[in-house]
């Protein structure tokens, strides 16, 4: 029974922050209707699809470890009882918003839709403004020791291309 209320509250939370913020916000810009290639570009389109299916894995796999291992969910009144390092986590500090960023970004493209790009653009924006003033802060008290070494360690946005041992 433990582990059932991280997994709803985990499943709650999926469907209404990246829910939100990666699908019906990107549907109310796009209707999810393809324009041409963005520059005229056809390749770009399956860019997006790889980051579509990238962003989603990650995604998956991140609220997984929060619910399981880290037995909490990612919204922030019910966190983790432990700090989550590793599988995406090993390259990136934040593989959460850089799934919903892959996720935005390859709508973009596969759509060819310039206010997508500019939407995901005021995401990151946002995400990173809450990283630096709220989430970062918020696990320097949280997990004092261990975070201090993960954060040394494994960069907030572009990952590492080998994971780090902790």
């Amino acid at each position: 029974m433990s582990r059932l209320k991280p997994i709803l509250g985990s499943l709650v939370f999926l469907a209404l922050a990246p829910g939100t913020v990666a699908g019906l916000a990107p549907y109310a810009i796009s209707h999810w209707t393809a324009g041409p290639p963005l520059f005229g570009l056809g390749f770009l389109s399956f860019m997006g699809w790889l980051l579509l299916a990238g962003g989603l894995l990650i995604l998956l796999d991140s609220f997984a470890r929060f619910a399981l291992q880290g037995e909490g969910t990612p919204a922030p009144p019910f966190p983790t009882q432990r700090l989550i390092v590793n599988s995406f986590y090993r390259h990136v500090r934040n593989p959460m918003y850089v799934a919903v960023l892959a996720l935005i970004f390859g709508q973009a493209l596969i759509f060819g839709n310039m206010l997508i790009i500019a939407y995901g653009t005021l995401i990151f924006f946002a995400f990173h403004t809450f990283i630096l003033i709220y989430e970062e802060p918020t696990l320097r008290r949280s997990y004092p020791h261990d975070y201090e070494s993960y954060f040394a360690n494994v960069p907030r946005w572009l990952p590492r291309l080998s994971p780090w041992k902790s």
